[in-house]
């Protein structure tokens, strides 16, 4: 396919909007069920993990199937048809992250691996780096790697709550770490669900007191009764409010939608909980994903309503979340808009076809669903937000991604998009992210029958081709494992965070495995810059 080709299918996409009718519920009110303050997390125990444990699958993300707008196998119409020369990156520095080798062994699988930058500025950077996975996080110090607090269960941040509080008991995982670059403040969120439908399943919250990932945090607990919050994800908005999304299931059985909350982010700063803390509506869809601010600290922001988005055949739908906490009559989540893209087919049909070497074990590819997080940016002139998935492209997988730009509250238009595939291997489990000068880089996994489980990342310049990435970069180190029967869970999430006291250098982590095995994952932390970004 010609660049000119590409551009075309680009523009025909970015002009071709579909309004669906509005499918979703009456704002639900209500307030945490616990909350107070925990102790200083630099003075929580500190747990590596005990091999006598039972080792244990974690619940598994349930699937709402969404229909292929092509067959499995069909030419993807925008896999990138021309070889560029990557933006020049500087791989600053990567190390081990929790698991085996940093200084925790796994009892559970996957790792649902997820981080963030940010804390007190030292010498132009931001000095640390939270990362959270089942069923651990650790504190590191962003020049060295060195871990400054922890590993610690996720459990222990609710230690002072009652000893009845499932957030105190359960350490459930699907952890979510955001720093909230308008407040400098830490987001801390895990589930807990092992109590079951009948005592409540549970959202637990906590939101730093200062900039310090090792000080007190302001501690919630949510009730959604008997309703499976499942796969959360945490976006903060241009308002400093918090945004979660999840898929609902009845019971832990029935989809019951795909939820999106709103948390009084004022509130939750000042260690309150008010009557309407949070607010929250419900739609028919699945796998929403809340548009979550990357800025630098000095950059001004313009208030818009929240973007939600989510997969469904050939584009992605958008919503506008309005809130009001001050009168819950006036929030609005808006009829969604269908922004059509170039057809696709999910990965592996959105289960598993992932192969590896040396076993017949296969890995997951969640390709039922846009992979975390839904990243916006202000410019001059217009937002851009960027998110990725991952399609079946060829005989293999890759990496489809999008820029789309609006000009203010408008819905998002395609300005870009190009699905990353420039070999036989399969790449998936993506996560994107873009700097101030809107450079972009994506980092995902990478296996084959001959290639093992690997991590690595690709990037482009502005000024580069419409839909296309550079060559790639490897994070991990050389000598790794495949995972082994019967353990198909890899994931079932990456992140890419921006460093916003320079606004120019990335973080990605994920998981590999140092040696073959299951429930032996490694996770990595790698630290990116593009070298013109200063």
């Amino acid at each position: 396919m010609s660049k000119r080709t590409l551009v075309s299918l680009c523009i025909i996409a970015c002009l071709t909007t579909v309004p669906v009718l509005a499918q979703q519920g009456p704002v639900e009110v209500s307030n945490a069920v616990e909350f107070g303050s925990s102790k200083a997390l630099k003075n929580l125990p500190i747990d590596r993990g005990n091999n006598e444990k039972e080792k244990k699958e974690k619940n598994e993300p349930k699937k709402v199937d969404v229909p292929d707008g092509l067959p499995q196998g069909a030419p993807d119409p925008v896999r990138q048809a021309v070889t560029i020369n990557a933006a020049a990156t500087t791989s600053v520095n990567n190390w081990d992250g929790v698991g085996v080798g940093g200084g925790y062994t796994p009892d559970a699988a996957p790792p649902d691996t997820n981080g963030a930058v940010g804390g007190p500025v030292v010498s132009g950077a931001s000095s640390q780096y939270v990362q959270w996975v089942n069923e651990a996080y650790a504190v590191y110090d962003t020049a060295t790697g060195a871990v400054i607090a922890g590993p610690t269960l996720g459990k222990q941040l609710w230690s002072t709550f009652p000893s009845t509080s499932p957030c105190r008991q359960y350490n459930d995982g699907d952890p979510i770490v955001q720093w909230d670059k308008l407040n400098q403040r830490w987001i801390l969120t895990q589930f807990a669900v092992s109590q079951g439908a009948n005592s409540g399943y549970r959202q637990c919250v906590a939101v730093s007191q200062t900039n310090d990932a090792t000080g007190v945090y302001n501690l919630y607990e949510f009730n959604y009764g008997t309703n499976f919050n499942d796969y959360p994800k945490v976006g903060v908005g241009t308002d400093g409010n918090y945004y979660i999304t999840y898929n609902m299931f009845k019971r832990g059985r029935t989809f019951n939608g795909g939820w999106v909350c709103a948390w009084n982010g004022a509130a939750m700063r000042a260690g309150t909980n008010p009557a309407g803390l949070e607010q929250c509506f419900s739609t028919t869809v699945a796998s929403l994903l809340p548009a979550d601010l990357d800025k630098g600290y000095a950059a001004s922001v313009t208030l818009r309503d929240e973007w939600v988005v989510n997969a469904t055949t050939n584009a992605l739908t958008f919503r506008k979340l309005h809130v009001d906490f001050a009168n819950s009559a006036n929030s609005t989540l808006s009829a969604g808009t269908n922004v059509a893209v170039a057809a696709y087919s999910r990965a592996c049909g959105g289960g598993t076809c992932i192969p590896q070497p040396s076993t017949s074990q296969q890995l997951d590819s969640l390709g039922d669903r846009l992979m975390y997080r839904f990243a916006m940016r202000q410019f001059a002139g217009y937002d851009a937000l960027v998110v990725t998935h991952s399609v079946t492209s060829g005989s293999v997988t890759g990496v489809r991604w999008y820029e789309f730009r609006t000009p203010g509250s408008t819905t998002p238009t395609v300005f870009q998009q190009g699905t990353y595939q420039p070999d036989s291997l399969y790449r998936w489990m993506s996560s994107a992210a873009m700097d101030k000068q809107g450079n972009l880089i994506v980092g995902y996994s990478v296996s084959s029958s001959s290639v093992t489980p690997d991590i690595r990342f690709s990037s482009r310049a502005p000024g580069d081709p419409l839909g296309t990435l550079g060559g790639e970069t490897a994070i991990a180190p050389v000598t790794r494992g495949s995972q082994l029967p019967s353990l198909a869970r890899w994931g079932d999430y990456a992140a890419m965070s921006v460093d916003p006291a320079d606004d120019c250098t990335m973080y990605f982590t994920t998981e590999y495995l140092k040696n073959n095995g299951s429930f032996n994952w490694s996770t990595r932390i790698g630290k990116i810059k593009v070298s013109g970004c200063l």
